[in-house]
């Protein structure tokens, strides 16, 4: 049974979707700000959480940025539809998917069983086909699928469920454009509609993740009005 936090400070949220949660068989563990979120954390890590991002005490940015320093389990941001600065800005900081209030619950049940189902895959090593599961190594990227870790240069990038997902899609066939609907194909299930800013978005924190340990990173190519595409050096 995975266990699930949910973090907001709007309590006819937290007891509707925990209702609704539980009713799927899900553990919910419930807290209405950041900080005692976090300070149970500490204590025991969920499996995944979905946190609202304006709270008291500590909000969803300073709690995710929190979260990654010890751990890349999924994280689903909840957002006003007005929050679009906030929702990339999440993203980029290593959040695997957003969902705007008001939000149909089932969606988000899907979202989270989409993110769970491969994060498992990749903690075990079950993935889908024998090419999956090869190290697979493009240029100076080298991507590990069965212990999800990818290096540029020598030097690790921490990549979140979805944006390795998605790089690994990208750089499977490099020079090969992907389309914003190849690549939703690639990172989410069929039920699941997210669309072509939430790509960009993934895109962009890839990007700056690399051209962290890379300034010069330019490996993938936007086309505009068709995809993306990794280019092997």
């Amino acid at each position: 049974m995975s266990r699930i936090a949910l973090v907001d400070d709007d309590r006819n949220i937290l007891t509707s979707v925990a209702m609704t949660l539980e009713a799927e068989g899900f553990e919910v563990e419930t807290y209405n700000d950041g900080q005692s979120a976090f300070d149970a954390f500490n204590k025991r890590m969920p499996d995944m959480a979905v946190l609202d991002i304006k709270m008291p005490r500590m909000d969803g940015m300073d709690l995710l940025q929190r979260i990654r320093q010890k751990t890349s389990m999924p994280v689903i941001f909840l957002t006003s539809k007005d929050d679009e600065i906030d929702e990339v800005l999440g993203l980029r900081m290593g959040a695997d998917d957003y969902v705007k209030k008001p939000f149909s619950q089932r969606l988000l049940v899907e979202r989270i069983r989409a993110l769970l189902r491969r994060q498992e895959a990749i903690a075990t090593g079950e993935v889908a086909t024998t090419e999956e599961t090869k190290v697979m190594t493009r240029g100076q990227l080298v991507m590990d699928p069965l212990r999800h870790s990818v290096s540029w240069k020598g030097m690790d990038v921490a990549l979140t469920v979805t944006e390795f997902l998605l790089l690994q899609a990208l750089a499977q066939r490099p020079g090969f454009v992907k389309s914003r609907d190849n690549l939703m194909d690639a990172a989410y299930d069929d039920q699941v509609y997210v669309d072509d800013r939430t790509i960009d978005s993934h895109i962009k924190r890839m990007r700056k993740k690399f051209r962290e340990v890379d300034p010069e990173f330019d490996a993938i190519e936007t086309l505009y009005g068709v995809g993306y595409r990794y280019r092997e050096s």
